[in-house]
């Protein structure tokens, strides 16, 4: 999508400055909200381009004032909401007001966290034939979905190399949606920093970038 969000190649934001010997979490809430997210979606409530989308979705204001977890809280909460799993005025009052929806794959027990933790695996037969190679000069195309998408705006239009296949995943704009896992071919493509950013570019610089098939087109 073309939210706040998406802000690789921009300017203004000043550096990013590492916190020394940075703690995982600042404080305990941080590390329930990322339990809450964990835990709702191993039990069905959404997938994770869902849960990514309704990040990207917040407000700019919101989005640039809020910490890190404090926008996977707001998302969380917005996503619950639209699947039906909770109401506004429930999460005013800090408990439910009616029995909850059913939850797709039900809940889960202490004996099932461990693999819940599990990072889940997106690789899917291929529907068709690869359309590319190594060594291909392809552009990213100029798309502008108002719904979730991983193809980053600072790439669109121009063009890259593809240095490597990955093989077929499952399509991130169409299961954010519920619109089905449309398995698609995922490929490395290298892009050089003057393509990028234009002759004040450094000449030197090279980014690579995951981009599904249906992200390019021959250049």
């Amino acid at each position: 999508m073309n939210g706040v969000h998406d802000m690789g190649g921009m300017d203004g934001f000043g550096k990013v400055e590492p916190e020394p010997n940075e703690p995982m979490f600042h404080a305990a809430w941080e590390a329930r909200v990322l339990a809450m997210v964990r835990a709702m979606g191993a039990a069905g409530a959404f997938n994770i381009d869902a849960s990514r989308f309704f990040r990207e979705t917040l407000p700019p204001d919101v989005y640039l004032s809020s910490s890190y977890y404090k926008k996977w809280l707001l998302g969380l909460e917005d996503l619950l909401m639209d699947k039906g799993y909770v109401a506004r005025n429930e999460i005013a009052a800090g408990h439910a007001s009616v029995p909850p929806k059913p939850l797709k794959r039900g809940g889960f027990k202490l004996d099932d966290v461990e693999r819940v933790m599990i990072r889940g695996a997106f690789g899917r037969p291929a529907p068709a034939p690869a359309k590319f190679r190594a060594g291909d000069r392809v552009r990213a195309r100029n798309i502008h979905p108002a719904t979730h998408t991983r193809l980053p705006r600072y790439v669109r239009g121009h063009v890259g190399v593809i240095e490597r296949d990955h093989g077929c995943h499952v399509f991130p704009d169409t299961v954010a949606n519920d619109a089905g896992e449309n398995p698609q071919w995922l490929y490395t493509v290298v892009f050089d920093g003057a393509e990028l950013w234009g002759p004040d570019g450094d000449p030197t610089l090279k980014v690579s970038v995951e981009a599904f098939e249906p992200y390019l087109e021959p250049a």
